[in-house]
């Protein structure tokens, strides 16, 4: 018996999902090609296991539903040959950056789904991310790489704000940061960190001028919004993590298509826009406020023109879509 049909939750989300794995797996299997540490090899074949997995699972889902499965990306979009484009330090780190934007997204998509084998399958992707991030976290930790957030005093006594002063940002005196907008500083800083160093390295190998410039721009654009974030929390005298511009190899041969790597930088730019707003949901000082509606307003700028960039080169394959009703009234 066939099971009830998708829903456009159900369907987005497994499209979507699709089309990230096989980026993922290009990914993993140059990270896998490269690697030397015997510490990391062991998850990256992990992650490439499970991505693989995923991606059949889903297959199997869409052939049931006699649904096409998109392309996505293959084999082409990934040259084993070439040498190593950045450090197992920093594949460690962007595997724990994948772990944290999969528990996010599978969390959300086993929440919309309805369908019992889409919730299994998704709580299983859920499961594998938070398996990951465990890892990933504790390998950090063994060989001294984590990046601990700041330390601050913890409260003796518990104290009631009485001014409207604890808003203020930019006029009269500023109170200092509490824990949870030092915690999405130092989150933003670190995500940018790592956006910056993957962006370094796409802009050494990418073979197109405009998708090389756009890389450029990308870098340009993470270290200014990492200098802001870092001087808040410099004016306290909290230091800022480290940054990943030592861990990229100066390899100009590309690991993978200047299509993976626009799509990618695209996608994590979006994801990027979505932390900003929770960081503004949090911070609620009214200079953090400025400061992240105003960059948030530039990498949504930045990652329109990069969608655009996606389109003209014809790479962007349609997502599911609603029927168009007009055009199917027109068309005789």
């Amino acid at each position: 018996m066939k099971p009830v049909n998708l829903t456009s939750a159900e369907l987005g989300s497994l499209w979507s999902t699709y089309i990230a794995n096989t980026l993922s797996r290009c990914v993993l299997i140059h990270f896998l090609e490269v690697a030397e540490d015997p510490d990391v090899k062991p998850l990256i074949e992990q992650s490439l296991h499970q991505t693989n997995s995923q991606i059949l699972h889903i297959g199997e889902i869409f052939q049931t539903e006699g649904a096409v499965l998109p392309i996505g990306f293959t084999d082409s979009d990934v040259h084993s040959e070439a040498p190593r484009m950045y450090s197992d330090v920093y594949v460690l780190q962007y595997l724990k950056q994948v772990a944290n934007i999969g528990m996010l997204t599978y969390s959300d998509s086993t929440y919309i789904s309805a369908r019992e084998d889409v919730r299994l399958f998704f709580n299983e992707c859920l499961a594998a991310s938070q398996a990951l991030d465990n890892q990933t976290t504790q390998l950090l930790l063994n060989k001294g790489v984590y990046i601990r957030p700041p330390y601050i005093s913890p409260p003796e006594k518990v104290e009631y704000t009485k001014e409207q002063s604890f808003l203020t940002g930019w006029l009269g005196e500023r109170r200092p940061l509490t824990a949870v907008e030092i915690t999405h500083l130092f989150l933003n800083i670190l995500r940018n960190s790592l956006g910056k160093a993957l962006l370094m390295g796409f802009s050494q190998s990418a073979q197109s001028k405009e998708v090389k410039e756009f890389f450029l721009r990308g870098k340009d654009m993470a270290s200014k919004h990492i200098e802001i974030f870092s001087s808040l929390l410099r004016e306290e005298d909290i230091s800022a993590p480290s940054q990943f511009d030592s861990h990229v190899m100066t390899s100009t041969s590309p690991p993978f298509s200047d299509k993976l790597m626009l799509y990618h930088a695209v996608t994590l730019i979006s994801t990027g826009i979505g932390n900003y707003g929770t960081s503004l949901s949090m911070s609620p000082r009214r200079d953090l406020t400025v400061h992240y509606n105003r960059l948030m307003a530039e990498v949504q700028l930045y990652a329109g023109d990069g969608m655009r960039l996606f389109i003209e080169e014809g790479w962007m394959e349609e997502p599911p879509q609603a029927v168009d009703r007009e055009a199917l009234a027109t068309s005789k």
